[in-house]
């Protein structure tokens, strides 16, 4: 039952990420928005059982970061 009541919060914590990510404006938020979406994900996957897909979430997570951050470097990060 607890276990549940975990996995409903962090699915509705997961919605609302989902939604920051797309009424964002700023791409550098969206990325790090995006980023604790990967972090609920991989607790989402724990709690869940499946420590091994949180650990693949958690090195996909952390590498597309990485490269979106990269990336942003080299555009204009505002919505127009």
């Amino acid at each position: 039952m607890q276990t549940l009541l975990v996995e409903a919060i962090l699915l509705l914590i997961l919605i609302g990420i989902t939604l920051a990510i797309i009424f964002g404006k700023d791409l550098m938020t969206a990325v790090i928005i995006y980023c604790a979406f990967s972090f609920i994900t991989m607790f989402l996957y724990i709690v869940m059982g499946a420590p091994d897909v949180a650990f693949t979430e958690a090195v996909i997570g952390v590498i597309s970061t990485i490269y979106f951050i990269m990336m942003l470097r080299s555009i204009d990060r505002r919505c127009k």
